[in-house]
């Protein structure tokens, strides 16, 4: 599933239209209230105590946390498409295409969470902010306050903003690990733009994956309502504690249906001290790539553990093979925290800065054992899209380039990018780019070297024109 083309949106300002059923249920709705209204005294108010019992109620708890859940509107521009034909000089000459390309004012919508009211820093979405010039942020008190970007990172799509310290409220963070499915949740935001709302449910789901919404993905479900507009915006307990920001909703109309996703505040404090250190988030690299435990595996091993990550592959000299990590291990637990799926162990990695220690605890040959390694800086000779070493064009989220290796006689003696992996199902995957393939030219220029595809490619953020080299045969590939 991705944001654009299976139902799961990022939620920031987007509009949806009432249809019929809605205007006839919102005309009897106000119908019902009218003929309600009149009916009753001015007395006529819920009893604030039956039987002498108070009646429960979130006001309390809503009253101390909204305080500290923001507006959040930007403006900023992006630069219009073209066909990618009219890379060509002779095409733009022919056509009369200005070098400078015309830009496109953009504006958006979303919630933010301050989370240190000393420093006055706000937590938002990646999503939020994107191409923002100007953006600004109004407080639960009506002022407007101009805020100044501290980094974002897309992979996660969190962002931290800076606006002046004064007389801010923060919300205290949970443990999001200590949520069970069950647990009531409310959230706080801006849907629709309509200002500050609260809505309340239940975490429906917990370490939701796979859903092709970002690169490392963790998510809380709800069935809070979160509507566009929401994003950025604060999950809560019934104790006013912030357990996630509210990111994005599955949906096939745009609004909300009762699946929502909020990242965990765990993984959002350890990408916030990221972002607030360096301005961005140094991932590090292990050296291993992953496969899910399934029955099949399981009893092939001999083993009775029924979930976890298979070690596939151990990179030579990588961090991975020098710790003593083997293929054919199973990891069942990263430093405390166990593992489900491959996805949990690259989220864990993904989310864990270089130079920092792992503790995997892995089932090999029927025993446990533990195992501790280093994450270092990752390789310059291989690259994932969508965060390491800067490929942060979406359309390539979900593969993995290097260089050419050796042992494949067909493509020695040429220029490109090897594509080492392409996750199943992902942008990349339902583009039609498959592992083996080599990418030989970029918008209709020519790759030499990793290095030079990777610059070719953050200076794009739409879809890629792509040669590609598969086997014997040769074709061009449009990436969206």
């Amino acid at each position: 599933m991705d944001l654009e083309g299976r139902g799961a949106w990022p939620v920031a300002a987007r509009a949806v239209r009432a249809g019929p059923r809605v205007a006839a249920f919102t005309a009897a709705a106000i119908a019902v209230g009218a003929l309600l209204a009149m009916t009753r005294t001015s007395e006529a108010v819920l009893p604030a105590a039956v039987d002498g019992q108070p009646m429960p109620s979130l006001a309390p708890m809503i009253e101390r946390a909204t305080p500290a859940v923001v507006n959040i509107a930007t403006e900023g521009h992006v630069q219009m498409r073209l066909n990618p034909l009219f890379n060509d000089p002779f095409f733009r000459r022919f056509f009369n295409i200005p070098d400078q390309l015309p830009e496109r004012r953009t504006q958006a919508l979303g919630s933010g969470v301050i989370i240190d009211s000393a420093r006055g820093l706000v937590v938002t979405n990646n999503h939020v902010i994107a191409n923002a010039d100007q953006i600004r942020v109004k407080l639960r008190d009506g002022r407007v306050l101009e805020a100044d970007l501290v980094g974002s990172d897309p992979d996660t799509d969190v962002a931290v903003i800076k606006i002046p310290p004064n007389g801010l409220t923060a919300l205290p963070l949970a443990d999001s690990d200590a949520l069970r499915v069950g647990d009531f949740v409310v959230a706080i935001g801006n849907p629709f733009g309509l200002g500050q709302t609260v809505t309340s449910g239940i975490v429906s789901a917990l370490a939701r994956s796979g859903l092709g919404i970002g690169e490392y993905e963790d998510y809380i479900q709800t069935d809070a309502s979160i509507n566009p507009g929401n994003s950025g915006g604060a999950l809560v307990n019934l104790r006013g504690e912030l357990v996630g920001i509210n990111t994005a909703i599955f949906s096939q109309s745009g609004g909300n249906i009762g699946i929502g996703f909020a990242i965990p505040v765990n993984n959002v404090r350890q990408v916030v001290d990221q972002l607030v250190k360096y301005g961005q988030v140094k991932r590090g690299y292990l050296g291993v790539e992953l496969q899910n435990l399934n029955p099949e595996l399981a009893q092939a091993f001999g083993i009775t553990q029924t979930e976890g990550a298979v070690i596939v592959s151990v990179a030579q000299d990588s961090p991975a093979e020098k710790s003593g990590l083997r293929q054919g291990d199973v990891v069942v637990a990263v430093n405390g925290r166990a593992v489900r799926s491959a996805f949990d162990v690259r989220n864990q990695i993904g989310l864990t800065r270089a130079g920092e220690r792992l503790e995997m605890e892995v089932v090999r040959a029927g025993g446990r054992k533990k195992i501790t390694t280093q994450v270092s800086e990752r390789e310059s000779g291989k690259a994932s899209a969508g965060g390491v070493a800067g490929v942060r064009n979406p359309a390539l989220s979900g593969a993995t380039f290097s260089d050419i290796p050796d042992g494949i006689p067909e493509y020695q003696g040429e220029s490109g990018v090897f594509v080492a992996d392409v996750e199943r199902g992902s942008r990349a995957w339902r583009s039609g780019l498959r592992p083996g393939d080599l990418i030989t030219s970029v918008q209709r220029q020519r790759v030499e070297s990793l290095d030079q595809f990777l610059e070719l490619v953050q200076a794009e953020s739409g879809q890629l024109l792509v040669g590609v080299r598969r086997g014997n045969g040769a074709a061009f590939m449009v990436l969206k």
